[in-house]
């Protein structure tokens, strides 16, 4: 049996206005990103938030209790994007393993590229949060990092990489890839995005490929 007619008008109006209020959401939290890293989170008030993103203070409040729940929003956002495109990246880069481990990494720097605000934010602002956010954000951390940690084991097994701490290894790759929004200022000077990570990725493989594979992967290894 078909659905009611109202049911059909009900459908894209419920999904047109979901989607007005995803996207009110990501204009408030890029706005409180830009704000809270340029002048401290202690700093922002919910009245300089709403003229930043031009909304009404009431409607602040109709997405978050408070300053510490935006906060808490800025910071999970960027985890949940990696969530979702670093392991998209993994898997589309096949089943090669160290070709797995470059696409993650570079996902996990586009991330943080899309991202800088909220990312030096969560350096410098998440000793704000209550012990429950905190615990949270490693949480969702120690997640993000679990598909390129696979992806490093896996290039071990295969002996594609030297036998390296694979949890480490993946976890500086990370710390790479935050380094980008942490200390733009000095590498823009040098390099655009797309080269940084680059030779980010060649400096980090480099490190280890093993010596026989080292051909293979000349492609991701170019320090040029």
């Amino acid at each position: 049996m078909s659905p009611a007619p109202s049911t059909r008008l009900d459908d894209p109006a419920k999904a047109a206005t979901a989607a007005r209020a995803s996207l009110r959401k990501r204009q408030l939290l890029s706005a409180a990103a830009r704000l809270m890293e340029r002048d401290g989170a202690d700093a922002v008030s919910m009245q300089a938030l709403a003229e930043e993103a031009s909304v009404s203070v009431g409607l602040i409040y109709r997405y978050f209790g408070n300053k510490e729940d935006l906060l808490l929003a800025v910071i999970v956002e960027v985890l949940d994007a990696f969530e979702v495109q670093v392991p998209a990246a993994i898997e589309a880069a096949g089943t090669d393993p160290v070709e797995r481990i470059a696409a993650g990494f570079a996902a996990y720097c586009t991330v943080i590229n899309d991202h800088r605000d909220a990312a030096v934010l969560s350096y410098r602002e998440s000793k704000s949060l209550g012990a429950e956010g905190r615990d949270k954000i490693k949480d969702m951390e120690v997640s993000t990092v679990a598909p390129l940690q696979q992806a490093v084991v896996d290039a071990i097994r295969a002996g594609w990489l030297v036998r390296v701490d694979a949890e480490l290894f993946a976890y500086n790759l990370l710390l790479l890839a935050h380094a980008w929004a942490l200390k733009r200022w000095y590498f823009e000077r040098s390099f655009d995005f797309e080269t940084y990570v680059r030779k980010q990725t060649a400096v980090a493989l480099g490190a280890v490929v093993a010596a026989e594979h080292r051909e293979s992967y000349s492609h991701l290894l170019d320090l040029s």
